[in-house]
């Protein structure tokens, strides 16, 4: 099968994977199947939904390498503007359902409540990356786009942050994400040592 090919199917299977899901989702929510707190399971959904795709982005490159398989490479876009869009529900969703758009009750919750405070650290670097993922950004750019997207292991740790302090009781899971972003992080140790070495040289 031609790389191409396995492109094109991969990026079926990302469409598939991650807009059936988001679709249901609101299916069920829209037809009162959520259980008790349906507004906490969007908001939980969407923000786990984020965090596994933005997870998904970064691990791709490591697998590329590991499997020397350079055409899945191509997919990391898509995977990371789904990461994206799943954190813009989640951010939606928490405004329209917990806040109702009250402006000055949103800057009183960020600036008392250091999760949303990182949560919203992290959503505006993921905006920017999101934008200049587009390929007429990307070419004005030049190099300035690759140390741009360097933050998305910044992005990563703040993600993982905002999970584990916006949990009050139940700590396995954002433990569990914690751990997977810093194995990402460890496995690409020396790329984000040169990083810090020339910023601070």
């Amino acid at each position: 099968m031609k790389n191409d090919t396995k492109v094109f199917l991969l990026k079926v299977l990302i469409h598939l994977g991650a807009l059936i899901p988001l679709v249901n989702l609101y299916f069920l929510a829209f037809n009162d199947k959520l259980g008790a707190d349906p507004v906490e399971s969007v908001i939980h959904f969407t923000g786990i939904g984020a965090f596994n795709l933005l997870l998904i982005t970064l691990s791709v490159t490591p697998i590329a390498q590991l499997t020397k398989q350079g055409y899945l490479l191509n997919v990391r876009r898509l995977l990371g503007l789904y990461a994206y869009t799943y954190a813009l529900f989640h951010l939606v969703n928490f405004l329209s359902f917990e806040i109702q758009f009250d402006g000055a009750l949103f800057i009183s919750e960020v600036w008392k409540r250091p999760y949303i405070t990182i949560g919203m650290a992290a959503f505006f670097l993921l905006t920017a990356l999101s934008i200049t993922s587009i390929n007429k950004l990307k070419r004005k750019m030049g190099k300035s786009w690759q140390q741009l997207h360097n933050v998305s292991y910044i992005i990563i740790l703040l993600v993982a942050i905002h999970f584990y302090w916006s949990v009050k009781s139940e700590l396995t899971s954002p433990l569990f994400y914690f751990a997977m972003a810093i194995m990402l992080l460890l496995f690409r140790y020396k790329k984000i040592k040169r990083l810090f070495l020339s910023t601070f040289n």
